[in-house]
């Protein structure tokens, strides 16, 4: 197993998460992100291109090469970025499984004591 990362930004998560699927750029990662979480979470340029370029320096993306003239730029992740990714992943599960099992039991325990 790899090392251990820090949990990442919403930022970060989400264009991971859009480029899981596939290559993706940046334009359309901000607007699926927009979609995938209802409008709740926007990844505006400056942050877009700034964790892009985080990203590429820690391996956890590559930039491709221009497609058909394209002008815009194509990320596409690495072994390394679906690991970090699907880490963070197992993490928030476990965290919300957690919750979960706590929130249900105080809400059976105070449905008992409302009776």
């Amino acid at each position: 197993m790899g090392k251990q990362t820090e949990p990442l930004t919403e930022s970060y998560f989400y264009i991971l998460l859009c480029l899981y699927g596939g290559d993706n750029h940046g334009y359309g990662i901000m607007q699926m992100t927009d979609q995938l979480s209802g409008g709740r979470v926007k990844i505006g340029s400056g942050t877009m291109y700034g964790a892009t370029g985080n990203m590429l320096k820690k391996g956890w993306i590559i930039e491709r090469p221009e497609i058909g003239g394209e002008r815009r730029r194509m990320y596409r992740m690495t072994d390394e970025g679906r690991r970090v990714f699907l880490e963070e992943y197992r993490r928030i599960s476990a965290l919300a499984a957690s919750a979960a099992e706590v929130i249900g039991a105080a809400e059976a325990n105070h449905a008992a004591k409302e009776f």
